[in-house]
């Protein structure tokens, strides 16, 4: 492609005849090159006209590729409020109209492709003629290319540097012209063209390169721009920032030139720093939301997906997004300091020489790129009360004190080989509170979150694992795992239709079961702190996640009734074995199925599936699928809102007094409700939960399951996340608490479905068994309550 140059090369004159015969010879070269390139194009925007016309108009190609404009556009997924969260297609490229391209954009590529482009029609014939003169009659030249004949050349045309190519460009040009207008060639031109980085158009090109919309360029940045279509790889600003700075300075030139831009603009884009888009950089960590996006509209619209232009607008919110992002990998990152130090992930030897260090510290971390916060170092030195290490960015670091204790193992001389920290190590540090650095390392451990609003079913926030790049595999849909203690109100919801109240007393003793009664083998269930604390009502046992009290409840309502009643919450009768383990939660659930089953009692008895795409439209905005978000109908309801309000009152308890009274006390709020979960042998940590507006399910374990740690739990390890989204998701949201609905009646400050409010219900299981204690004062009012 041309940059229109117009220098004219004059031989010097020599003495006596060879002054003359030197002049034929120049004549000589500038008819030729007349001939070989301005005449023979002239020419052949002559004969359009004539004989050559006839002969070859009707062999050039219909136009319909650029008539009926139709560019492969890649797919597009939105959060929300409109942030970009994922884009897929072979080409990125971002359809814009030639009227919203900005005036600045057009200008700063008429400058240096095609400043003639409004006044030719097609063919700048000044212009081959200046490039013929300049080329010295070369019949190889390929300059002077109009904008219009880019066009041609690109859509239909073959890249061989013949004469006979030349002329089809220029026939093609004309025909293009006599179809298309202007804008309409320029509208083509600006969407087509390649320019580096897989971005096809300056829309695209500029959200690759700067990371803003097109609208937003400056005069810098649109010279930076139109100094890619000569040669994308070679003018790259950031592979080859001096070649790709030199030829913007020369287009910042051509503009003024031009008159595109005043002498003040000019000045201030000569001087302005660029500042570019780091690599695949995203706004908000959404990989997971976008994968799952991505496979739902492809089920839909198969290898189209990737070309049509699709935008797709989900309903998860951006902020939230990033907040679930951030609290779960906080999660896993502080469990991971509390886990044994596996070593640094490999070593390099590092010179002596200071100029040498840097370029090897960069080659070495190369292959060690930085997971976000989590920064990949080599160590410069170290001893067992100081590290320094270098980051990818060039910054040292140095690490003291408690920054230190996650690898003590590894600072120690007597360490291992494998596992010791010393110089050239690669390392990973991340930065804490007040700037402090710690050594600390990838987790092995994986994670999972999803937040929906129980009335729509609505995803606001979902976040598969600790790193996509690593583990594709998204925990929150794909993973089956034991939800332990977490599943429990499920069985305490079918008990309330059986005559159980929260008053309930039942007995929280030793209990034993043969063979026949697992399934499997002999089983003497335990309480996760090894105690029994004989009768106590369901309140409490549900509060303190009492293991025998669940068992007896699920005893008495019956196996097979607890089966089919839990697919009401969505959950699949075949993941949960008939036996009496069900009531420790020992089936198998997605976090997803665990958070639309809370949202049942969030939203009053509702089943609300999820949904996660609120949008599709084309490339014209037109809408090719909308989903409408409102509140469920009574076809939905899968139980009565007594029951869900009831529950809600127990789960309430357990974020007050119970086995989750961190998340009232942290959030400073009563309307919040949930459940722990810890599996056995601590191999899966739980905790679902909600707010009226808002459910939401925290899981953390290892894909191939091993025990997290004896002291390991639901509380300690899954909690923590989930109210530090809440604390970002609640904020400025008034407290609501449940209303009761009608059929339930409070009874001495505990409620009952109102047949049961008279001693009609269950009033006790298992107090003839043995116990090993005495009911509390609590418990006794509790019974004396429930007989009144």
């Amino acid at each position: 492609m041309s940059d229109q140059d117009t220098n004219q090369h004059t031989a010097p004159a020599k003495p006596g005849n060879s002054v003359s015969n030197g002049f034929g010879r120049w004549l000589g070269k500038v008819l030729l090159g007349l001939l070989g390139t301005g005449l023979a194009l002239i020419f052949a925007g002559v004969i359009c006209g004539g004989i050559a016309l006839a002969v070859a108009y009707p062999a050039l190609p219909e136009l319909d590729s650029i008539t009926d404009y139709r560019p492969k556009l890649p797919m597009r997924i939105y959060s929300a409020d409109g942030q970009l969260l994922g884009e897929y297609g072979d080409e990125h490229r971002q359809f814009t109209p030639v009227t919203e391209i900005p005036k600045v954009m057009k200008e700063a590529v008429l400058a240096i492709e095609d400043a003639r482009f409004y006044q030719h029609s097609g063919v700048d014939y000044l212009g081959v003629i200046r490039a013929g003169v300049a080329q010295f009659g070369s019949m190889g030249s390929q300059g002077a290319s109009t904008i219009t004949m880019q066009v041609a050349r690109n859509f239909y045309l073959s890249a061989e540097k013949t004469l006979t190519r030349k002329l089809y460009e220029v026939l093609l040009a004309l025909k293009i012209e006599s179809q298309l207008t202007k804008d309409q060639i320029l509208e083509v031109y600006m969407n087509q063209i390649y320019l580096g980085q897989r971005a096809h158009g300056f829309a695209a090109a500029s959200e690759i390169y700067f990371g803003k919309p097109l609208k937003d360029i400056s005069v810098a940045e649109a010279a930076m721009l139109a100094g890619l279509p000569k040669a994308p790889s070679a003018y790259n600003p950031i592979a080859n920032p001096r070649r790709a700075t030199l030829r913007q300075q020369y287009i910042i030139d051509r503009m003024l030139d031009n008159g595109f831009i005043t002498e003040e603009q000019h000045k201030q884009a000569k001087a302005e720093v660029l500042k570019y888009r780091a690599s695949n950089e995203m706004p908000v960590h959404a990989e997971y939301v976008a994968e799952a996006a991505r496979q739902l509209v492809f089920s839909q619209y198969g290898a189209d997906t990737y070309t049509r232009g699709l935008n797709v607008t989900l309903t998860v919110k951006a902020g939230d997004q990033m907040a679930a992002y951030r609290a779960l990998r906080k999660g896993l990152m502080d469990y991971e300091k509390r886990q044994v130090y596996r070593g640094p992930e490999a070593y390099v030897d590092l010179p002596a020489d200071p100029k040498a260090l840097d370029t090897r510290i960069a080659e070495a971390l190369a292959d060690h790129p930085d997971n976000d916060e989590l920064k990949a170092a080599v160590v410069l030195e170290a001893s067992p009360k100081k590290v320094v290490v270098a980051l990818q960015s060039g910054e040292s670091v140095t690490l003291t004190g408690e920054g230190l204790r996650p690898a003590t193992s590894g600072l120690s001389d007597k360490a291992d080989p494998k596992v010791q920290v010393r110089r050239g190590a690669i390392v990973r540090v991340i930065k804490g509170a007040k700037d402090a650095w710690f050594i600390t390392q990838q987790p092995e451990v994986e994670g999972a979150f999803v937040a929906m609003e129980p009335q729509t079913g609505a995803i606001r926030a979902l976040v598969g694992g600790f790193d996509f790049g690593k583990n594709k595999f998204n925990h929150v849909t794909q993973a089956w795992r034991q939800p332990g203690s977490s599943f429990k109100p499920f069985i305490y919801s079918a008990a309330l239709e059986k005559g159980f109240t929260p008053a309930t007393v039942v007995n929280d003793a030793p209990l034993f079961f043969d063979a026949g009664s697992t399934g499997s083998q002999p089983w003497e269930p335990k309480n996760y702190d090894g105690t029994f604390d004989g009768p106590m009502p369901l309140r409490r046992a549900l509060a303190k996640s009492k293991n025998m009290v669940s068992i007896r409840i699920l005893q008495s309502i019956g196996v097979p009734y607890a089966r089919d009643w839990i697919t009401r919450f969505g959950f699949e009768r075949e993941k949960h074995d008939p036996y009496l383990t069900m009531a420790l939660g020992a089936g198998s659930v997605t976090p997803m199925q665990m958070a639309t089953a809370y949202s049942v009692f969030a939203n009053g008895g509702y089943r609300v599936n999820p949904v996660l795409i609120a949008r599709i439209t084309d490339t014209r905005g037109k809408v090719l699928h909308e989903t409408a978000m409102q509140a469920p109908d009574e076809s939905l309801r899968v139980v009565e809102a007594r029951n869900a309000f009831v529950m809600s009152s127990l789960l309430q308890e357990v974020t007050r007094s119970g086995t989750a009274a961190r998340a009232q006390a942290t959030l400073k709020r009563p309307d919040v409700y949930g459940k722990t979960g810890t599996t056995n042998d601590s191999m899966d940590a739980w905790f679902g939960g909600y707010h009226p507006s808002l459910a939401a399910v925290v899981w953390i374990g290892y894909d191939n399951p091993r025990k997290l740690g004896d002291r390991e739990t639901g509380g300690g390890l899954s909690l923590p996340v989930w109210i530090e989204f809440m604390q970002h998701a609640l904020k400025g949201v008034p407290v609501a608490e449940m209303v009761p609905p009608e059929g339930v009646v409070n009874v001495g400050g505990e409620w009952f479905y109102t047949e049961f409010s008279q001693g009609q219900g269950v009033g006790s299981l298992g107090a003839e068994e043995r116990s090993p204690g005495r009911p509390s004062d609590e418990e006794k009012k509790g019974i004396l309550d429930l007989f009144r």
